[in-house]
């Protein structure tokens, strides 16, 4: 979408009388709101952002079309990207630390949505090794892969994600990697600045040590975050008898190809966007303080 394209709603009737109950979104308040939002990126020399109108609808959508809260979460999502360079720059995919991060799979979005389009995305927290690979690199090849799943998924953009996070074989050292800063940071990323409405965030195989780094999670969560975050011990909770087989890979009780090939998956098409990763980092907030 280039970058004065108009959006064109091609949903269905449905779709849209889901939006107009749920998001307060409309065809007649559409453009108008975009083109609010756009004037104030336009209008603000701090702000370095796209706007095209899919780009600009994200945040809106993700606002229920309060402009004013669709402009804190853009500034939010901006200013952080400025101030975390370990996790925003250098996005280059084939960078040796991300590469390898790449082939364990560590953040995978299912190639299906559910039966509510929603997206369903698997974080394997703990396939990597602590004394090998950085929680940043951790971070920065996760969030590589979610900007690029969201780009352009409409279907997201109204039904919002489930999040998985597989924490299976966790060790100190794994907990060690996430100290109150990156929790903190990690939360707020979650429920400030992206333009993606999370609706549950389901830690499973939950070892009960890992309770005091799930309440410092909490700690940083608001109330609505808090009611969505759920734990489940090993084996305590089923995926395939909650969410559609066939959207769900081998590895966990699907019928949607395995694991290797979901991560051989994302992988190619990272690298295939790797001039849109380079693009994209002079995006940000100039005045973080």
């Amino acid at each position: 979408m280039s970058a004065l394209e108009e959006y064109v709603c091609l949903l269905s009737a449905e779709e849209k009388a889901y939006m107009a109950a749920n998001l307060n979104e409309t065809d007649d308040i559409r453009p108008v709101k975009i083109t609010e939002l756009r004037e104030y990126i336009v209008g603000n020399d701090d702000l370095h952002a796209p706007i095209d109108d899919f780009f600009i609808l994200r945040f809106l959508r993700a606002s229920k079309f309060n402009v004013e809260k669709a402009k804190c979460k853009l500034l939010n999502y901006l200013k952080q990207r400025a101030n975390l360079p370990e996790w925003y720059s250098n996005r280059d995919p084939f960078l040796p630390e991300l590469q390898e991060l790449f082939d364990l799979g560590v953040f995978l979005p299912l190639r299906k949505l559910d039966n509510e389009g929603r997206m369903v995305v698997i974080i394997r927290a703990t396939v990597h090794t602590p004394a090998r690979h950085k929680m940043s690199n951790m971070l920065k090849a996760s969030l590589m892969t979610l900007d690029l799943a969201l780009r352009e998924n409409e279907s997201v953009t109204i039904h919002g994600l489930i999040a998985i996070l597989d924490i299976g074989g966790v060790t100190y050292e794994h907990a060690c990697q996430l100290p109150p800063s990156v929790i903190k940071n990690l939360t707020h990323a979650w429920q400030g600045c992206y333009p993606v409405r999370i609706h549950s965030l389901n830690f499973i195989n939950t070892p009960r040590f890992v309770n005091a780094v799930l309440n410092i999670f909490r700690s940083f969560m608001n109330s609505k975050l808090k009611q969505r975050l759920h734990t489940y011990a090993r084996g305590k909770l089923k995926l395939n008898e909650t969410l559609p087989i066939d959207i769900l890979p081998r590895d966990y009780g699907g019928t949607d190809g395995t694991v290797k090939e979901l991560s051989e998956y994302w992988k190619r098409l990272v690298e295939d966007n790797r001039e849109w990763f380079a693009e994209g980092e002079k995006y940000k907030l100039t005045l973080i303080k």
